[in-house]
């Protein structure tokens, strides 16, 4: 049987024990997939309510003003489905064995930063540099 099934439910990763043990996998496993579950909910009910939603306002303004609430919900729920690629990128990452290092120094990922970020594949100090570097072309 595997860890997550004895994974209490306020279990949280501490400095203390070894990093990426099998609590600490379960534990962001279970982070993940409710976060997942979570944003495909949303995106059914959004899908539900704009298919429901159609209907013939002959107000202009309120036609303009529900076309822009329509696209700004649209734009969020692409998002969140690239946010659903890279928590699906983060699980394969702890099926591989590769979950909770950094992709540039192969350091330990601080136990924050993947509570806060669970899908972050770089260490914080890592993401600075490549952040700074981003910046610096992106002013050439």
């Amino acid at each position: 049987m595997k860890a997550e099934s004895f994974l209490p439910e306020d279990y949280r990763p501490a400095e203390d024990e070894p990093f990426m043990n099998e609590r600490q996998l379960a534990y962001f496993r279970r982070k993940l997939l409710n976060w997942k579950s979570d944003l495909m909910d949303d995106s059914r009910d959004t899908i539900e309510g704009l298919q429901d939603g159609t209907r013939n306002i002959p107000d202009v303004t309120d036609r303009a003003s529900e076309e822009t609430d329509r696209a700004l919900e649209l734009r969020t729920r692409d998002r969140q489905r690239k946010l659903v690629s890279k928590i699906e990128a983060a699980i394969r990452r702890i099926d591989d064995g590769e979950f909770g290092y950094c992709e540039e120094t192969g350091e330990p990922i601080s136990l924050k930063r993947l509570d806060a970020r669970p899908i972050a594949t770089m260490s914080l100090e890592a993401q600075e540099r490549h952040e700074r570097r981003e910046k610096v072309h992106r002013d050439d």
